[in-house]
């Protein structure tokens, strides 16, 4: 799996990383019992602190996506992918709640959003 960190942007490294890991478990690019990269490894990988894997990785564990093994790593658990899905429209839901905001101060109406998204979203 290869996560992409990007520079610019509203989220923060960690919340990225926990971003694309959520979605490889609901795809099923990653299964139930797969091992994780080391904390150190995925760290060196993707050229951040260890404390930011750290801390996705604690993100992650937090809401029962993955599981330490003391002395073995990180496994990903079972999982109720329409839990998961619904969990992740949440985040989405407040993500494009603060976007539209920034919209509306820009003076742009329904139709100038709804223009912009269509070309954003045939265009990625």
């Amino acid at each position: 799996m290869k996560i992409l960190i990007r520079t610019q942007g509203t989220l923060a490294i960690y919340e990225q990383i926990v971003d694309q890991l959520k979605n490889a478990v609901l795809t099923g690019e990653l299964k139930a019992g797969e091992a994780l990269p080391s904390i150190r490894a995925l760290a060196g990988e993707l050229e951040v602190s260890v404390i930011t894997t750290k801390r996705a990785y604690e993100e992650l564990e937090k809401d029962g996506l993955i599981r330490s093994v003391p002395g073995k790593g990180f496994y990903v658990c079972e999982h109720n992918k329409d839990y998961l899905k619904e969990k992740q429209y949440i985040v989405l839901e407040r993500r494009l709640s603060e976007v539209l905001a920034d919209c509306r101060k820009a003076g742009m109406g329904k139709q100038d959003v709804l223009e912009m998204v269509g070309a954003l979203f045939e265009n990625p």
